[in-house]
């Protein structure tokens, strides 16, 4: 009869081929970035509109702050999706995601009420996705430690 653990390493070794090949990681990674890539690329083709998203925040001269926002959301998109220093570019998204959720879904100062709700929703699932950038940047972390040990 097999144990718990005997059944949980046969579905890990018929579930690695698929889940451990570089193409879904990769996929991973893109629907981690998705948001980032799409904001960065609206705010790129309507940059008028970035400005108004910016001064809607309250965040001045909206400008400045709409090409740093444009920068940040498709460089460190970038810097994931090709690896070049990804748990930078992670590390960056995850702070910038907990940032912008502080400032745009302030839930907790809103009456209750279905948009509160829907506030509320949106703040935790942003927290989710701060926790998959700070996992990718773990992941890349962990990684690199064998070839800085020999290199």
């Amino acid at each position: 009869m097999s144990t718990p653990m005997q059944w949980e390493r046969r579905l890990a070794d018929m579930a690695r081929p698929l889940f451990g090949a570089a193409a879904v990681r990769f996929l991973a990674y893109l629907g981690l970035c998705a948001a980032y890539i799409q904001g960065g690329l609206v705010k790129l083709t309507d940059f008028a509109g970035a400005q108004q998203e910016m001064a809607h925040f309250g965040l001045s001269p909206e400008p400045v702050f709409a090409v740093l926002v444009i920068a940040l959301e498709l460089v460190a998109s970038l810097m994931i999706l090709t690896g070049r220093l990804r748990w930078l570019g992670a590390l960056a998204l995850a702070a910038f995601t907990l940032l912008a959720t502080g400032i745009a879904l302030r839930y907790w100062e809103m009456p209750m009420g279905q948009e509160r709700f829907m506030a509320a929703n949106s703040f935790y699932e942003h927290l989710g996705l701060a926790g998959g950038f700070l996992l990718v940047a773990w992941l890349d972390l962990q990684e690199a430690k064998p070839r800085r040990a020999a290199g």
